[in-house]
């Protein structure tokens, strides 16, 4: 039986997809849903792209639900023409993936994660790997959600690097630094993986080139995204010795955090436009003497990890 209830809350990219692949085939996680969210693309978009993948994977039973469309600070969302350049016009390198039949479950989000939490509690592992918007609103709807998660463990942020935005901010933080605030300042339990670590993370054409041979669609398409990736690592400069792993590290830290090293340290975000300290994550002066609720991973056993991604992979594509 699986140690873990997992729920994923993505802006399904192509990271996000190696994420909800690793958490599909991890025998100590039991994914219970996915909420939908913006970011590397529209949420109708996203949410499309994590039904059509689950259905792919041979996880159909797994349920998507919307969230939140835009940040807590405008009523609208335009997807970053970067977005685009990484993760292609749909999200998923621009490899089409086959349209699943089913539908998003008529519970929001929010109401979701509410109700997993009071259910699950302890048990209860919820992931965002996008903009933090989701958590923020369901702890202005239900504050207790800070005390019951078992474990909220986040790709996002930059602690010890310079960010992939602005020299302080990294991506899903910028998407939304003011729910990204609320959620380092209240919720408990609370582990960032962000740039200090996704980044030693790196895939390559040779590890894809092995989900090609095993002769398998999910197989071929997925190879496909990852090198629509690596390709856009290389072409914008980011790294050309290959693309970091930032989502699928998160999940796994999630369940084996021993993959990393963490830094004890209560955070908040900053979110002031007029100075342009906007999106940082960094330490909280007024709680540097209370307990640690909040920890960041700084260093990480990349070596191991890529090796045990892979090998996970090779296993959720074969069949």
């Amino acid at each position: 039986m699986a140690q873990y209830k997992m729920i994923l809350d993505l802006d399904t990219g192509i990271d996000d997809a190696l994420a909800l692949a690793y958490a599909v085939g991890h025998p100590d996680i039991e994914l219970i849903g996915i909420i939908a969210s913006y970011g590397n693309n529209l949420t109708d978009v996203t949410a499309q792209n994590s039904l059509n993948l689950l259905d792919l994977l041979g996880a159909s039973d797994v349920p998507v639900f919307y969230g939140a469309s835009h940040s807590t600070t405008t009523d609208n969302f335009t997807v970053m023409e970067v977005s685009k350049t990484i993760h292609g016009q749909n999200g998923v390198g621009d490899v089409e993936v086959p349209t699943s039949p089913r539908q998003l479950a008529e519970q929001s989000g929010i109401d979701f994660l509410i109700d997993a939490a009071h259910e699950f509690k302890d048990q209860l592992v919820y992931l965002p790997t996008g903009p933090m918007t989701n958590l923020a609103l369901t702890l202005q709807k239900d504050p207790s959600i800070a005390q019951l998660i078992g474990q909220t463990t986040l790709m996002g942020g930059a602690l010890t690097v310079p960010g992939n935005v602005t020299p302080f901010t990294e991506a899903n933080i910028n998407q939304d630094p003011e729910a990204a605030d609320v959620v380092f300042r209240k919720q408990e339990n609370l582990t960032m993986v962000g740039l200090d670590v996704t980044l030693r993370t790196l895939l390559t054409k040779k590890h894809t080139a092995e989900w090609r041979a095993l002769g398998t669609q999910k197989g071929q398409l997925y190879a496909d995204m990852m090198d629509y990736y690596i390709d856009a690592y290389f072409n914008l400069d980011i790294d050309k010795r290959g693309a970091a792993l930032h989502d699928p590290l998160a999940v796994a830290v999630a369940v084996e955090p021993d993959y990393v090293e963490t830094l004890p340290l209560n955070m908040k975000v900053t979110t002031d436009r007029v100075s342009g300290d906007y999106g940082r994550t960094i330490g909280n002066t007024d709680k540097l003497l209370d307990k640690t609720t909040s920890k960041a991973a700084v260093l990480v056993d990349q070596d191991r990890f890529v090796s045990d991604f892979q090998q996970m992979m090779l296993t959720v594509l074969s069949d």
